[in-house]
């Protein structure tokens, strides 16, 4: 059964955990779908694990749908999410315009980061049809690669809380909290109808999401990440052994070799006798 917004609430209601990764290739997609995970994200987060980049605000809106496409072929039943990159949702028309990109190439919904100000934005994405997902508390668009936890003071922790609501009340269909302490977003994950996905923000959101290279161990990961495989020090320990295979004449062996029948071979040579 393909997963869409009624299942992810229904798992709200019955408090049972959502389960969300980061995706950004056909055949981590493939994996995360044979997992059952719920959602398959393809986060901006490709900037600074897959691209090089220094930041998710290099992110274009052309290596978004790059890795959307490549990503959508791998999906079959996991609710496919992506993220509106920078800058690409400044206003509600540009948004509406660039939502609408990412649907007609196989996301099932949107998310976009900030708080009170994208309300219009929210509102008007809601209005077109489109499942948008919300993002708040350490934002990367906008606070950089510096993260802080939020909601710390009480002040801080009002704002969490009553963003949180105006954004639900505006259509949003889910909210990513991020770097939130764990009490408001336990607050938060109670005041809310909307599911609540956690990073680095504690035990008690209606889900987690992690950073697919950082469950791997590709990278040092963040203090709310846990690494599940070394696919760092596997892959390299793989590299080098091919490395030394090659060097040393132990690679390819026969079984790696495909051969010409010996008749075949034997006229070829013959041919070859002919020629000189």
């Amino acid at each position: 059964m393909k997963k869409d917004i009624a299942y992810l609430q229904t798992k709200k209601q019955q408090h049972q955990p959502i389960t969300v990764l980061t995706c950004y290739d056909y055949p981590t997609a493939c994996m995360q779908d044979a997992a059952e995970i719920d959602i398959v994200f393809v986060g901006d987060s490709v900037g600074t694990n897959i691209l090089g980049y220094k930041s998710e605000m290099e992110v274009t809106m052309a290596d978004m749908l790059h890795h959307l496409k490549a990503v959508r072929r791998g999906v079959t039943y996991a609710y496919l999410l992506v993220d509106m990159p920078y800058a690409s949702d400044r206003n509600t028309k540009q948004a509406v315009a660039n939502a609408n990109v990412f649907l007609d190439n196989g996301a099932d919904g949107i998310k976009l980061e900030g708080g009170t100000e994208k309300i219009p934005i929210v509102t008007a994405l809601t209005e077109q049809g489109i499942d948008v997902c919300t993002h708040i508390g350490h934002n990367p668009q906008i606070h950089g690669t510096r993260a802080s936890t939020h909601g710390k003071t009480v002040a801080k922790a009002k704002e969490l809380i009553q963003t949180a609501s105006a954004l639900e009340n505006a259509g949003a269909k889910l909210i990513v909290l991020e770097k939130i302490t764990e009490e408001i977003s336990q607050i938060i994950t109670d005041t809310l109808d909307i599911p609540t996905i956690g990073i680095g923000s504690g035990r008690y959101c209606d889900g987690q999401v992690l950073v697919i290279n950082d469950i791997l161990g590709i990278g040092t990961p963040f203090r709310h990440a846990k690494r599940y495989q070394d696919y760092s020090q596997l892959t390299l320990e793989a590299i080098c052994q091919y490395k030394q295979e090659v060097e040393n004449g132990d690679f390819p062996t026969d079984a790696n070799v495909v051969h010409i029948a010996a008749d075949k071979l034997a006229r070829i040579q013959k041919w070859l006798e002919a020629e000189r």
